[in-house]
This record gives structure tokens, C-alpha cells and sequence, in this order.
């Protein structure tokens, strides 16, 4: 699969979850023991870990068809970078999708922090520092509530992931993959991009 052709299938999915006509595919028995010897995603989704924001449901899709990795506020850390890089290098997916949404929880604190000068405890200290810097880009273009700060962090996300890795740097050099920057809207339940590298896909300005 191509990273367009991937790109379609989601945006497909998700207009079905969107209209209430999900289909919920390979979720059954065969397609469970079809997998036993392998796996051949045709994404990757880096997302939230927000409960609202379950990847296999907004985009309708089953077991084996998209490798998840997850963090609050799909913050990149050394962990994460290899689990993106292992589903490029070894897995050949041709999409990675980041994926955030409304209301983020740890963009919220993040924005909290920088405006109180106090940082949390313990490691979610760590997590509000590694999202602070999408805080400061949008402020520097006149955004400052959530929403608007989330679009900006999943943009920020995608740029830092192109490049930190080399690994998947390459891959879109070459046309083996692409990275696009999505938001889901909990309202509607609408995945919309708002960035790409290496796909010609609509993006939102």
C-alpha cells in the first residue's frame, strides 16, 4: 500500500464513524488466527492517550491494520521514536499519522504551567516540558486556547519527528512513507490534517 492509498483507507474509516456506518472490519475469529504469524499494518498512529481518542474505533478499522503508539499528549521520547522508527524500518508502514484532538489534558497543563511559572510534580513535570515548546509557537502566532494549541503541538510533533529520525527522515525522502498531522474533534468525530511530509493530502490552514 502506497502512503496515499494508506491516507484514504483511514480518511475512509473515518467518515464512516463519522456518518454511524462503521463496518468493523477484520475483528472476527479467521482474521484473529490469520495474524498469528505475522502482521502487516498499513499505519501507524502516534496519538494521545486520552480514553476519547481510540484509534481502531474513529477510523474504523480491525486487528492488524494499524500499529499504535500512544503518550499523554503524543509527547516523543527515546521509547516512542523507536517504536515509530521499528514500525518504518522493520514493519515498511507507509503512513504515520499523529494524531491529538480537542480538550487535550496535557496540552492544557502545559499551557497552565507556562502561565503560572509552576511546573507539576514527578514526571509529569517532564511531560508538560516536552509540550511547553508548541505552547510558545502558538503564542507566537496569536493562539492561546486549547484547541488552537493542540493544532499547533501536532504540527510542532511532526516537524520534531522528521527531524529527530533519520530512519524515517529517509523513508520520505524515498516515497516509502508519510507523516500527517491530524486533530480529532470529539463533538462530530471528524480526524482532520493539519500537516503532511511526503503526502499530497488536504491540510487545514
Amino acid at each position: 500500500m502506497t502512503p496515499t492509498e494508506a491516507w484514504k483507507k483511514l480518511t475512509e474509516g473515518n467518515q464512516r464513524f463519522i456518518k454511524g456506518h462503521t463496518e468493523h472490519p477484520n475483528q472476527d475469529g479467521d482474521r484473529r488466527q490469520s495474524l498469528v504469524g505475522g502482521q502487516e499494518p498499513f499505519a501507524v498512529i502516534f496519538g494521545c492517550s486520552d480514553s476519547r481518542l481510540a484509534a481502531e474505533i474513529i477510523f474504523d478499522v480491525g486487528l492488524g491494520d494499524v500499529f499504535v503508539v500512544r503518550t499523554a499528549g503524543h509527547v516523543i521520547d527515546s521509547a516512542s521514536l523507536g517504536s515509530l522508527e521499528f514500525a518504518v524500518d522493520i514493519l515498511n508502514i507507509p503512513l504515520i499519522v499523529i494524531l491529538g484532538h480537542d480538550s487535550c489534558g496535557a496540552v492544557t497543563s502545559a499551557i497552565d504551567s507556562k502561565r503560572s511559572g509552576t511546573l507539576p510534580k514527578g514526571f509529569i513535570r517532564d511531560l508538560v516540558e516536552h509540550i511547553t515548546p508548541s505552547v510558545f509557537a502558538a503564542e507566537r502566532k496569536g493562539l492561546s486556547d486549547v484547541n488552537s494549541t493542540v493544532v499547533e503541538h501536532v504540527r510542532e510533533t511532526s516537524e520534531r519527528l522528521v527531524d529527530r529520525s533519520r530512519i524515517i527522515a529517509d523513508a520520505i525522502d524515498e516515497g516509502r512513507t508519510a507523516v500527517v498531522g491530524v486533530t480529532y474533534h470529539l463533538a462530530d468525530g471528524e480526524a482532520q490534517a493539519v500537516s503532511r511530509f511526503g503526502l499530497q493530502a488536504p491540510v487545514l490552514d
